[in-house]
């Protein structure tokens, strides 16, 4: 299978839909309509203008181009948050970037990612291999 374009939307979740449960999924979706549950992913979620979600939401990037999203956010790569989005709830990222004019409320953290801190341990433990 060929790799997906990095614009491609594979799920479409638009205005006018509402959507309650689990949402797993593989590529990049995007949701405009109502979604209340829980998301989780290893990639790309974009929140399009007059979505609004009510959501634990776990996956690599998180991309608010507008609309609301209620609940915590944790994500692998990186958070964005473009006005006139609104997010409340907490959220957890190596990367975050709110624009202007968001309205946010919640507390942020910033770790470094997983896979930069198995690089940083990987030296010390070859080096103390090495050593013995």
């Amino acid at each position: 299978m060929d790799a997906l374009p990095a614009t491609e939307i594979t799920a479409l979740l638009g205005r006018g839909t509402r959507f309650e449960g689990k949402l797993y999924f593989e590529g990049r979706v995007r949701i405009d309509g109502l979604f209340n549950g829980e998301i989780k992913s290893d990639d790309t979620l974009i929140i399009g203008d007059g979505a609004e979600v009510h959501a634990e939401i776990d996956v690599a990037t998180v991309i608010v181009r507008g609309g609301s999203v209620h609940g915590n956010v944790r994500a692998s790569q990186a958070i964005e948050i473009h006005a006139p989005g609104k997010l409340i709830g907490n959220i957890s990222s190596p990367s975050v970037f709110i624009e202007r004019g968001v309205e946010f409320q919640g507390s942020c953290r910033m770790d470094v990612a997983e896979d930069e801190k198995l690089a940083e341990a990987r030296p010390a433990r070859d080096g103390a291999a090495a050593r013995a």
